[in-house]
């Protein structure tokens, strides 16, 4: 199996398009036209992992933060990054990073908290604008089923929990063939009127390219006509954050002693308790302050997340609860999350969990 299939299957799941601008997701080192002997799941890929990684014969590690953030003018072995892009180089082993572009999927590193805690009716905390657009074609009446389904198919036409939605509206379409053309239907020369069906659908917009490969190949005029359009309609399954609820309100001491038995924690940092029960919790995996308003607006009662500053314990204003969990705390089942979703697909191929410890956050109790 190469590389690039691998690949593929993580960007179905989690678009590259979909990371933050600041992000650094993708092959980092390695070349996805590789065979692959075996893939390493972490949240790290340090230095110990690549080691981690030969020794296991996987030329292809799968980390959620990328070990190159920000540029490097030099790699000469100075810092644990250079060191293990070195490593990694001169062992032929690939390093794959799905970060932030996991983080802002509905069912990426979000939802594996969510899990761990049993929350309901789950959604994105704060969902992203523009990132729907609007595809509108017209189709012979006769191939109008064929076209629809074709771009059905490739992504389009998902509203919420609903699939294969579309707005259909008969009418005349007219043109003339020139002389370099091989009509569908009609002569050159001869303006023709088409009994034909105008097709409106929405999709993402990272999906643009296959939806029109879908709609070209499925369509049967030489000269496909159709409009593109830029919606700033929010998409609701694409954002940064979850919110959901507990199956029952619970008090606030009861909910962290839970929450401390579900993420193995030795120390949770939190404001002021309220003394009232809890149900709603938004949640946000790694640093997350910027969330903390998103939060108030839906009336969370209680906000977990990591890398809480002093000032920003401030802003619940015992209107909700921050919990810190720590950083590496709150991701450590997306190796879960990464393991379960290459397993799935490809039951009988070597996918292994990390087993060297990444947190640099130590506690003395």
């Amino acid at each position: 199996m190469k590389i690039a299939e691998i690949i593929t299957v993580f960007e179905e799941l989690a678009p590259i398009s979909l990371q933050e601008h600041y992000d650094n997701a993708g092959l980092i080192t390695g070349n996805d036209g590789w065979e692959c002997t075996g893939v390493l799941c972490t949240l790290d890929a340090i230095e110990a992992v690549v080691n981690e990684a030969k020794a296991l014969n996987c030329n292809l590690i799968v980390a959620h933060h990328p070990i190159i953030f920000k540029g490097l003018k030099k790699i000469n072995g100075k810092n644990y990054v250079e060191r293990t892009i070195i490593n990694a180089i001169k062992s032929d082993i690939a390093i794959y990073a799905i970060h932030t572009n996991l983080d802002n999927v509905i069912g990426g590193v979000n939802n594996k908290i969510a899990d761990q805690l049993n929350l309901q009716n789950r959604r994105v905390l704060l969902p992203k604008e523009s990132m729907l657009m609007k595809l509108y074609t017209f189709i012979p009446g006769d191939h109008a089923e064929k076209v629809r389904n074709a771009i059905f198919n490739a992504g389009a036409g998902n509203i919420g929990n609903y699939s294969e939605c579309s707005f259909n509206a008969e009418g005349k379409g007219t043109f003339k063939a020139g002389e370099n053309t091989t009509p569908f239907v009609g002569e050159k020369n001869i303006r023709h009127e088409e009994n034909e069906v105008k097709t409106e659908v929405i999709f993402p917009s990272y999906l643009k390219e296959r939806i029109l490969n879908a709609l070209f190949a499925a369509h049967p005029y030489e000269e496909v006509a159709y409009d593109i359009v830029a919606l700033s309609n929010s998409h609701n399954n694409i954002g940064s954050g979850l919110i959901g609820e507990l199956s029952q309100p619970v008090l606030e001491i009861k909910f962290l002693t839970l929450l401390k038995q579900a993420f193995n924690l030795r120390v949770i940092r939190h404001t002021e308790l309220l003394q009232k029960p809890v149900k709603k919790i938004a949640v946000c995996g790694g640093t997350g302050s910027f969330l903390i308003g998103s939060a108030l607006a839906e009336k969370a009662d209680i906000y977990v997340t990591a890398d809480i500053k002093y000032h920003e314990f401030f802003d619940a204003d015992k209107k909700m609860v921050i919990v810190d969990i720590g950083h590496w705390e709150s991701e450590q089942f997306t190796i879960d999350l990464l393991h379960s979703v290459l397993q799935a697909k490809f039951p009988n191929f070597a996918v292994l969990k990390t087993k060297t410890g990444t947190n640099p956050v130590q506690y003395f109790l």
